[in-house]
């Protein structure tokens, strides 16, 4: 179901021009005088000792390689030495869980 947002809001944002117009055609007030004088205030952002510890995780995981070559090598002689040997059970087990782990999501 597709929504139209291009219409959305359109009321709102033509009361807000209407109403900046009709405040800077207004005098200025003593207030408003002031509010010009002073410098805005500037946002600011803090974070929570768990947000940094999470960022900080998310930095050193960029790091891992998603592939551990290390592994892919001793694999690959073990293959090629005749030493790499299959259980067929436990490999029937792994497939299974893969596939209720799918079913899920």
């Amino acid at each position: 179901m597709a929504i139209d947002i291009k219409q959305v809001n359109t009321a709102t944002n033509t009361q807000i021009g209407k109403s900046t117009t009709n405040k800077s055609s207004e005098k200025p007030s003593e207030n408003a005088v002031t509010s010009l004088s002073t410098p805005p205030k500037s946002d600011s952002v803090s974070l929570t000792s768990q947000a940094q510890q999470l960022q900080n995780i998310q930095a050193k995981m960029t790091d891992i390689p998603e592939v551990n070559e290390q592994k892919v090598q001793e694999i690959k002689l073990a293959i090629a030495e005749g030493r790499y040997k299959i259980d067929p059970e436990k490999l029937a087990t792994n497939i299974a869980q893969f596939e209720n782990d799918l079913k899920d999501f």
